[in-house]
C-alpha cells in the first residue's frame, strides 16, 4: 500500500477548512474603483464596504456609532476628540493609527483627487494628530453631519502616501482595506469573490467567503435565485405577487420594508403655469397617490408626503395624504381661469430604462384627466434627458426619484443658492423662511433641537408643494432559510452579516 503524505495534504485541507462556507450574490455592472473616498457608483460602493471601515457607522436603528473609533467627546460646538480602537489591523498586518485618519482626510480634500464627498468636509477647519490613537477635528462653525462625514472608510497612508496619482492608483483594483472580508483583484464583468479577514477587530465573520456573480440581466438573477444557486435577492411586485410559489417561499425568507427613496413630479416654478400655487394644489387634489400604488406595485409601498425619510427625526407624522377631491381640483383650476372650454395643459418629461416612471406618468395622465386636466407625456434617454432637460431647467415638469438619507441634508436641494447650473435645486423652489431654518439646521448639532427645525422644513416643503411628492417603493428582499442569525432591522438585514451562518 501506497503511504500518504499527510504533511502534503495538511495545507490543502486547512485551505478547504478556512473557505469552507460560501454566501453567494449577484451584481449586475461591475465596480470601477474599489476606493471608499472614489467609490461614487452603486457597484464600487456596495464591494467598498465590505472592505473598509469608517471613524462612525449607523447601528441597525440608524442611530450614529462607533466603528474604528472606541469614543469621541465635543469639547465644544467646534471641536471634536475622537479616539481610535487599538490593534485594528489592515488587511496586511499593519495597525491604524491616527495618521491614517489625517492622511484620508487631506486625500479628500486634495484638489487632484475628484470625488462626491468633498463638500461634506466644507466645514472642516483642520484636522491635527494629537497622539497614535487620537484625532482632534476642528469645524469652521458647529455643524450637524460632524460625525456622519466620517463614515467615510479609512485610508493606509503607509501604502499610499507616495503614490502619485490616486486616482489611477493600483490600490483601486487591488485594495487593503480593515474590513471583514478582503479581496485579491477583480476584473470588470467577472464575478467577484471577497475572503472573511481572519484578524477582523470584531471577529472573523462565520461565513469564509463571498462571492459575487456577475449577472448583468434581471431575469438571469431572477433565475438563479429561484435554483437557490444566489443565497441573498431582491424581488419586484410582480415577482413576488405572481411569479414564486410556495417551494420558492419554503426556502427563502422574505423581508419587505420601504426603501430609502422617493418618486416625484417636480414643477418648473419659474415657469409661468406653475408659480401659482392653486394650481399646483389642483394637480394635488386631481390625485389618487393609493391607486397609484396598487397599479404600480400591488400594493407594495407607500405615500410620499414631503421630503424626508419616514420614521426618522426629519419626518413630520402630522402632514398627512392629500386625498384626491375632483370638484375642490376643478374649483382651483376655474379660480386660477381654467375649464373645459380652457383646459389646464403641460407636459411632464421622464427618461427611458424606467418602466415604473413611465408607468406612473399614465397613470397621472388618467387621474389628471378626471379634473380636465390635459397632460403630455415625452420619455427621452437619460444622458439627453440630463443634459438637455434637466441641467438647463428647459421643462415644465419632470418625474424623477431621489434617495432618502438617514441624515438627511436639505441645503443641496432646498436651499434657494443651489438654483444655480449644476445645483439640485431645479425646479427654482424658493423660500427665505425654509432657507434660514437649512442654515439654522447646519450649525445645530443638538439632535432634538434639529429634529424640531427638520420637522418644520418638512412642513413648509410639503406646504408649499414644489413636488407632487408620490411614493416610496418597498425593498423587498429573499434571503436562503439556509442562513441563520438574521436579524431584519430599520436599516436593513446586512448589519450583523458577520454573525450569519449558512446550515445544509
Amino acid at each position: 500500500m501506497k503511504r500518504v503524505n499527510f504533511l502534503f495534504l495538511l495545507p490543502i485541507i486547512l485551505f478547504l477548512n478556512i473557505y469552507a462556507s460560501t454566501l453567494n450574490l449577484s451584481i449586475s455592472s461591475s465596480p470601477s474603483r474599489l476606493n471608499p473616498i472614489l467609490a461614487n457608483d452603486s457597484a464600487s460602493s456596495e464591494i467598498a464596504n465590505w472592505l473598509f471601515n469608517g471613524l462612525f457607522k449607523y447601528d441597525k436603528d440608524g442611530n450614529v456609532t462607533t466603528d474604528l473609533a472606541t469614543s469621541y467627546e465635543f469639547k465644544s460646538d467646534t471641536k471634536l476628540i475622537v479616539k481610535l480602537k487599538q490593534n485594528v489591523l489592515w488587511h496586511d498586518k499593519i495597525e491604524v493609527t491616527a495618521n491614517d485618519v489625517l492622511f484620508t482626510y487631506e486625500k479628500i480634500i486634495d484638489p487632484k483627487v475628484f470625488n462626491s464627498i468633498k463638500s461634506n468636509f466644507k466645514l472642516v477647519d483642520s484636522v491635527k494628530v494629537v497622539d497614535k490613537y487620537t484625532i482632534e477635528i476642528n469645524y469652521k462653525q458647529p455643524y450637524f453631519k460632524a460625525l456622519e462625514i466620517w463614515m467615510v472608510g479609512l485610508l493606509p497612508k503607509h501604502l499610499l502616501e507616495n503614490e502619485e496619482n490616486l486616482m489611477t492608483s493600483s490600490f483601486n483594483k487591488k485594495p487593503i482595506g480593515t474590513g471583514s472580508y478582503k479581496i485579491e483583484s477583480f476584473e470588470v464583468g467577472k464575478d467577484i469573490e471577497l475572503f472573511a479577514n481572519q484578524d477582523y477587530f470584531e471577529g472573523k465573520p462565520k461565513i469564509d467567503k463571498i462571492l459575487y456573480k456577475f449577472l448583468p440581466d434581471p431575469n438571469t438573477s431572477f433565475l438563479f435565485l429561484k435554483q437557490e444557486k444566489i443565497d441573498v435577492g431582491g424581488l419586484t411586485p410582480i415577482q413576488i405577487d405572481r411569479q414564486i410559489d410556495d417551494s420558492f417561499k419554503n426556502k427563502f425568507q422574505i423581508i419587505e420594508k420601504p426603501s430609502f427613496s422617493y418618486t416625484y413630479m417636480g414643477f418648473n416654478l419659474k415657469n409661468e403655469k406653475f408659480k401659482d400655487i392653486r394650481i399646483r394644489k389642483a394637480l394635488a387634489y386631481a390625485i389618487n397617490k393609493e391607486e397609484l400604488i396598487d397599479i404600480l406595485f400591488f400594493g407594495h409601498g407607500e405615500v410620499c408626503n414631503g421630503p424626508f425619510l419616514p420614521r426618522t427625526y426629519a419626518f413630520d407624522e402630522t402632514v398627512k395624504t392629500q386625498k384626491q377631491d375632483i370638484n375642490k381640483a376643478k374649483e382651483l383650476l376655474k379660480e386660477a381661469g381654467f375649464d373645459e372650454n380652457n383646459p389646464f395643459t403641460f407636459e411632464v418629461i421622464t427618461n427611458t430604462g424606467n418602466d415604473i416612471r413611465i408607468n406612473a406618468a399614465q397613470i397621472l395622465q388618467y387621474q389628471f384627466a378626471k379634473a380636465g386636466v390635459n397632460m403630455k407625456i415625452r420619455v427621452m434617454e437619460w444622458q439627453a434627458f440630463l443634459n438637455t432637460v434637466v441641467h438647463p431647467r428647459n421643462f415644465e415638469a419632470v418625474i424623477l426619484g431621489w434617495g432618502l438619507g438617514l441624515t438627511p441634508d436639505a441645503y443641496s436641494i432646498w436651499h434657494s443658492s443651489n438654483n444655480k447650473l449644476g445645483g439640485f435645486n431645479f425646479v427654482s423652489y424658493k423660500n427665505e423662511k425654509v432657507d434660514k431654518l437649512i442654515e439654522q439646521g447646519a450649525v445645530t448639532v443638538d439632535k432634538e433641537k434639529l429634529s424640531k427645525i427638520y420637522k418644520e422644513i418638512y412642513r413648509n416643503i410639503s406646504s408649499d408643494l414644489p413636488y407632487l411628492f408620490l411614493y416610496i417603493p418597498n425593498s423587498i428582499s429573499t434571503v436562503s432559510k439556509k442562513i441563520k442569525n438574521l436579524e431584519p432591522a430599520f436599516t436593513g438585514f446586512m448589519h450583523n452579516q458577520k454573525d450569519w451562518e449558512i446550515i445544509e
